[in-house]
């Protein structure tokens, strides 16, 4: 308990609420109440009461008439020590204010509030004065002692709530509390366990052998699409149940993976309890109490699941540990893969990071030694990898006003012929990125962003995909008036299915896109529709590389493998290794002899060469050396300072000003300030600096330094700070 006396003889404690400060708040303690290091508390903010964690931050000597009192002790188990530290380590790590962090933890309701426990009743011994029918059936029902509510009572001896309230005013049934029923039941480590193969079975026993351990480890958990990676790591995960530990997995689309859901369902007889944002505020707020009450055994999330408060977590596992949406790049900018392994170490448990195309960063790791390196070779059931080739489109072009070569046309209509389906991809939402007037040559633009608006021909739409801005696509040019000369230029998936259905008029079309009218529910209907075999030609965006299983898609075709290398984002190449790689590993997975065709401009491109031959280890080799000459992570540092104001000059001018706050540092380079690719955002103009360090700088104590030296921004100006960076728009 905190006891912290002030000159009156009372108590005081600080307590860290969800706002942008950087400090704890003094509260006194009324007497009687009973507080402690992480206690949740609600406590009065101005005229708001809102909910806080009671730290063990030194009180400073305030006199008790000068504090506001807690205003109540929540029920709720306290925060443990280990997640305390963890707010402290990625506050401090990210350079943002814990209050983010504690808002992060406190994701549930504000108001906290108790809920009121379900009633219920059973039989008491006592007979009725009088008996019907109905009484003798909700009688039948109850003999046994076990405990029913109302409504369901009533329900299952087909008769009114009423008959069952006589009763109860009777006596004949007596009222009990009912505990909240579980989200979910806990999963059962034995219930149907999977006959692994030799290379899984080895890969499985070390990740038990680390769990068993029950201290901080990390092992890297590398193997070819297809290989069994789910089910191994299941393993590790029955390991820590037998334990009596909970588990946290996180996926990078956990609202839109049924699949994996239904396969540690299949496993372990129970479902584990999903945390996204899409869940409902009452769903949300019982996971986020059972979590805390030790209830939830396994938890599957987006990275968020990171902060909740695990009463006695005992394994962490990121699966597809390489992939950008673990990224946070709002309020509080965070990898979870990162946060993941700060976490384990923190809390003193094992990591696992799984992916078939593993980041540089992890992989150097695991080269040198910080990490363990677990490799799966071959598929799962010995099925093949497809039969890769690129096809060179300066040789085999498509038709006028076409994207598809004739020579993945071919093999579209082959696989149709043996009724087995074909997965197109393209890594552009719409109908086309670009829509200008033949005319003027007038180009369509978002008028709150420095961005073209995307033409969503299904819905008649202009959209910009940075802020939402859309508008109804106009007959006539509005700079020229021109009718009919609106020109789409460039494909977007919609364009593709367009094309498509002309040329295979009998097949059954699907496009998968996160722009789907519908929203998850629709997404995750239409991703079983295709698991089933219902559609036969699949056309999406970077959404279908999620690690689905398609047990019937013996083709992949890429329609432009060059988008992703056409920018100077020093991650190009590792990023369009990893998403072809995985998109193409979609095909085949089932033993089915499949393709995968890559229509490029670049068939000579290191990336393609690395792709075609199946040679992950030599494309790692030359990436890693490129990133080692350049001192870039995880061979050095990357820091960025993004600007943005109401006007370019005030977001300009404070740019500037921290460039020249900068201290002088010898093995430290700052970059810029520039205007940013995406120089406006939702009607903020946008600057960035750059800082680039070798590899053991501090360098979140230089731009601590530049931000203490930097005169104070206006209200209207923003600054964030992105410590290792993953974009740079």
């Amino acid at each position: 308990m905190v006891d912290n006396s002030t000159s009156d003889n009372k108590k005081t404690v600080a307590v860290l609420l969800p706002v942008p400060v950087r400090r704890s708040y003094f509260y006194a303690v009324p007497d009687g109440m009973q507080v402690m290091p992480g206690s949740v508390v609600r406590v009065p903010l101005g005229s708001r009461q809102v909910a806080g964690i009671v730290t063990d931050d030194a009180v400073d000597d305030i006199s008790i008439k000068k504090l506001r009192p807690i205003s109540e002790s929540l029920d709720y188990p306290p925060i443990r020590p280990e997640l305390m530290k963890f707010i402290r380590f990625v506050s401090s790590y990210t350079l943002s204010p814990p209050g983010f962090l504690v808002h992060m933890v406190l994701c549930v309701p504000t108001d906290f509030s108790p809920k009121p426990l379900v009633e219920g009743m059973r039989f008491s011994g006592v007979l009725p004065r009088r008996m019907t029918p109905a009484r003798m059936r909700v009688l039948e029902l109850s003999r046994d002692g076990m405990v029913w509510n109302r409504s369901g009572l009533a329900h299952a001896a087909g008769t009114s709530p009423s008959v069952v309230d006589g009763l109860k005013a009777q006596g004949v049934l007596e009222t009990v509390e009912l505990r909240p029923a579980l989200v979910v039941p806990k999963p059962d480590s034995s219930y149907a366990p999977v006959m692994l193969e030799n290379d899984q079975r080895k890969a499985a026993d070390i990740l038990q052998d680390a769990v068993s351990a029950n201290c901080f480890s990390v092992c890297l958990l590398d193997g070819v699409t297809g290989s069994g990676k789910t089910e191994v790591y299941f393993e590790a995960v029955a390991c820590a149940l037998d334990q009596h530990r909970q588990i946290l997995i996180l996926l990078p689309e956990i609202a839109l993976t049924q699949q994996f859901l239904d396969r540690f369902h299949t496993r372990f007889g129970a479902p584990p309890a999903d945390w996204h944002s899409d869940l409902s505020p009452r769903r949300r707020e019982r996971i986020w109490q059972q979590v805390a009450q030790g209830c939830i055994h396994v938890v599957a999330g987006a990275r968020s699941a990171l902060f909740l408060p695990f009463q006695n977590l005992g394994l962490i596992i990121v699966d597809e540990e390489h992939d950008a949406a673990y990224k946070q790049e709002d309020r509080v900018f965070y990898n979870a893969r990162d946060m993941a392994v700060a976490r384990g170490h923190i809390t003193d448990i094992p990591v696992i990071l799984a992916s078939a195309t593993p980041s540089i960063e992890s992989q150097v790791n695991a080269v040198q030694g910080r990490y363990r390196y677990i490799h799966l070779p071959s598929r799962f059931g010995h099925a093949a990898m497809p039969n890769m080739r690129t096809i060179d489109m300066r040789n085999n072009p498509p038709a006028t006003n076409q994207f598809l070569s004739p020579l993945l046309v071919t093999a579209i209509g082959e696989v149709l012929q043996r009724k087995e389906q074909s997965l197109l991809f393209l890594n552009r939402r719409g109908y086309a990125p670009l829509t200008l007037c033949r005319v003027c040559a007038y180009r369509f633009s978002c008028p709150n962003c420095s961005s073209w608006l995307v033409e969503h021909r299904h819905r008649a739409q202009l959209l910009c995909h940075h802020c939402g801005y859309y508008q109804s696509v106009p007959q006539a040019c509005p700079k020229c008036g021109m009718l009919d000369h609106l020109v789409a230029c460039g494909p977007g998936v919609e364009r593709i299915a367009e094309e498509v259905s002309q040329k295979f008029a009998d097949a059954r079309v699907l496009v998968l896109s996160t722009d789907t009218a519908g929203g998850v529910k629709q997404l995750r209907f239409e991703l079983e529709a295709v698991a089933r075999g219902h559609v036969d030609i699949v056309i999406g965006t970077q959404l279908v590389s999620k690690g689905y299983h398609f047990p019937h898609i013996t083709l992949v075709g890429v329609i432009d493998a060059d988008v992703g290398l056409a920018n100077s984002d020093p991650r190009a190449a590792e990023r369009t290794f990893q998403l072809l790689s995985q998109v193409i590993g979609r095909a085949g997975r089932t033993g089915l002899k499949s393709r995968g065709l890559i229509q490029t401009w670049q068939p000579d491109h290191p990336v393609m060469k690395a792709i075609i031959a199946n040679n992950s280890t030599a494309f790692y080799a030359r990436e890693i050396e490129d990133r080692k000459s350049n001192r870039l992570p995880p061979f050095g540092r990357l820091a960025a300072l993004i600007v943005s104001g109401e006007t370019r000059a005030e977001a300009e001018n404070h740019a500037r000003a921290l460039r020249r706050a900068a201290p002088r540092v010898s093995n430290i380079t700052m970059l810029g300030p520039a205007e940013a690719p995406l120089a406006l955002v939702r009607r903020r103009y946008r600057f960035r600096l750059l800082v680039h360090g070798h590899r053991h700088v501090d360098m979140q104590g230089f731009i601590r330094a530049i931000l203490a030296a930097a005169p104070t921004p206006r209200r209207s100006i923003r600054v964030q700070v992105d410590i290792d960076p993953q974009s740079f728009l």
